[in-house]
């Protein structure tokens, strides 16, 4: 082999390497961009933006967004979506309320609230994986019916927890100057990451995206493994529900209203596909920290409540807009 020759391989090796890092990291760079020039925005624009309290009061916002958003990573990785998770929300944070002044104590309603989510989740991904049914028809239905039967326990009132019950601890605490629930968020991303990217679960989680009749020829049950991923997201979105009404010391039936639009907005905008076989935990957090810093910041700046959710989706369009626009390039000469 010549020398000009094996110089020509080698070039379409890196060639081929580079495009390879583009598409794996790609939209991750892009959204870490888009949340650095978004911070800069708000730290120019407002001047209690970059203070302590105000950041920290953004990881504590953001903490329920961050565990639903890690969870949800798996289910859109697969080729679904989980439109319930909002409702699961409200419906946790009913049950609990209302169980706390039944005098249950904290730690079993924590884990009564927690079982209930693991079961609205299978019961969802039972109809997905084994009845074959669209994984949008089966959440929307529990979107519903979730939501409905939170409204027929509360009547449409709030349900007060008692001030003094431990149980706020988890909403409200701090420890080692940082909130409790932002504690909470950062263990179960830690989790969500390495059972994303270094466990065999992971990687058929990925493999049934792309192609989940080879993964299926491969020995895996993937009809076992589609119901799970609904079982965790179901359970995260009960570990939110928990985690607000300790916050808020209420439960409320209409808690968590569209909160399953901004978990699916904080997904895709941190670079996972919503085709499937392709998802990132990674970009997942920058893309829930994005859509928690657009919302703080538009308060901030003192911008019309009427207005802020045009000014958010706007910008969550073109932010995703022009990630495919950068990198559609790098994804066609896979």
């Amino acid at each position: 082999m010549s020398e000009a020759t094996h110089s020509a391989q080698s070039r379409r090796v890196r060639e081929a390497t580079w495009r390879e890092a583009m598409l794996a990291n790609g939209s991750v760079v892009s959204i870490a961009l888009f949340f650095l020039v978004v911070c800069i925005i708000f730290s120019v624009a407002t001047n209690a933006f970059l203070t302590s309290p105000n950041l920290l009061n953004i990881l504590r916002q953001s903490a329920p967004l961050l565990i639903v958003a890690a969870a949800m990573t798996f289910v859109i990785t697969t080729g679904g979506i989980d439109l319930s998770v909002g409702s699961v929300l409200a419906l946790v944070a009913t049950l609990s309320a209302t169980l706390l002044q039944f005098g249950l104590p904290w730690p079993a309603v924590i884990l009564a609230m927690l079982a209930l989510g693991a079961l609205l989740g299978a019961v969802q991904g039972y109809f997905v994986a084994y009845e074959g049914i669209p994984a949008f028809i089966v959440t929307l239905a529990g979107l519903s019916v979730i939501r409905g039967v939170a409204l027929l326990i509360t009547g449409g009132y709030s349900i007060p927890v008692e001030p003094g019950s431990s149980f706020t601890i988890i909403g409200r605490a701090w420890f080692l100057g940082v909130p409790v629930p932002a504690l909470i968020a950062l263990a179960i991303l830690a989790i969500a990451y390495l059972a994303f990217n270094e466990t065999p679960f992971g990687r058929y989680v990925t493999g049934i995206g792309a192609n989940a009749e080879a993964v299926r020829r491969a020995g895996v049950n993937t009809r076992l493994m589609t119901l799970f991923v609904y079982v965790i997201s179901a359970t995260a979105a009960a570990l939110a529900g928990i985690i607000i009404a300790a916050r808020l010391g209420s439960g409320s039936s209409n808690a968590g209203q569209g909160f399953e639009l901004e978990v699916i907005a904080a997904v895709v905008l941190g670079g996972t596909s919503l085709f499937g076989g392709r998802g990132t935990i990674i970009g997942t957090v920058l893309g829930a920290l994005t859509v928690a810093v657009i919302g703080n910041g538009l308060i901030l700046a003192h911008l019309s409540p009427f207005l802020t959710p045009i000014v958010t989706g706007t910008i969550i369009l073109i932010a995703i807009w022009l990630n495919f626009r950068l990198f559609r390039g790098a994804v066609r000469s896979r």
